[in-house]
């Protein structure tokens, strides 16, 4: 059978006046139904905490072979977001649909490694799964980072660590992958290889993916679809090759190049201090964080 979390009314408290705040933005359209030849399947979903509208209305498919790229600023909720869509979360209102089994490998935004407590990369990836060394060996191969196997998990650089994290992750032969801003603090060469990487497996196992980027304006050229989170949607589309835009690949280099895109923002609406959507003034849409 289907999980489903959260509460069934998409707007019980939670959103608008019952939860405490007044919401002036147009929530739009009425919300599609959950759809179940999707990974996850979430609609309206709205959280808050302390106080704070982290999420409102939030509504997001993520289908077998896909790559979803959720861009948006600090504090955005995006993280939140993650944690309810695959489970680790509940929301406060809204409904969240996934496919009963579905394995999803997981690479965490930060991992804290502790240079004092000694663990190999082998041990580490076998660690609290029934994998075998074999297995592992595997993985880092697939990954291209065969040779950190038996190197200290506390003496990796940052790129090599992302590798390992995505190797682990890996280990569990997912079919949806959640990336959380698995490019953070490495440079553009590093970032151009990863996404790379991403892309070649996804082509290789088919499995969905969702990743989390920090960066509002480049993004996966591989992305089919680019979502802008700031507590709700404020827009989605599909960006643009940087490969045809020369000083990008003068910047970049031209292999590095095709590995990224240009994500264009069309906001029709603004945002207050405290983060919530207010309608636009007069005038073309904007991009606005």
């Amino acid at each position: 059978m289907p999980q489903r979390d959260g509460a069934a009314p998409a707007r019980s408290a939670g959103c608008g006046a019952d939860a405490g705040h007044a919401c002036a933005h147009e929530h739009g359209h009425p919300t599609a139904a959950i759809d179940t030849s999707a990974l996850v399947s979430a609609r309206d979903i709205c959280l808050r905490r302390n106080g704070r509208q982290l999420l409102l209305d939030v509504s997001l498919d993520i289908h077998p072979r896909e790559i979803v790229t959720l861009i948006g600023p600090n504090g955005a909720g995006k993280t939140s977001l993650v944690r309810i869509l695959i489970g680790l979360q509940r929301p406060d209102s809204g409904e969240v649909w996934r496919p009963s089994g579905l394995r999803i490998g997981y690479v965490p935004q930060r991992f804290g490694s502790d240079t004092v407590i000694p663990m190999t990369v082998d041990r580490f990836l076998r660690l609290g799964g029934d994998f075998t060394a074999l297995e592992a060996e595997r993985m880092l191969n697939e990954v291209d980072a065969s040779t950190v196997r038996e190197r200290q998990v506390g003496e990796l650089s940052g790129g090599e660590m992302q590798r390992v994290l995505l190797a682990r992750a890996l280990l569990r032969r997912p079919q949806l992958l959640v990336l959380d801003e698995p490019v953070q603090g490495v440079d553009y060469s590093g970032e151009a290889d990863l996404y790379n990487l991403i892309a070649r497996l996804r082509d290789a196992s088919g499995f969905g993916v969702l990743l989390v980027s920090h960066d509002l304006h480049i993004v996966m050229a591989r992305s089919n679809r680019v979502v802008c989170l700031n507590h709700h949607v404020c827009c989605s589309g599909l960006p643009e090759a940087v490969a045809k835009h020369p000083a990008y690949s003068q910047l970049f280099g031209p292999e590095a190049a095709r590995a990224f895109a240009v994500y264009r923002h069309q906001h029709d609406h603004s945002h207050d201090l405290s983060g919530m959507p207010q309608p636009a003034e007069d005038g073309p849409p904007k991009e606005d964080f």
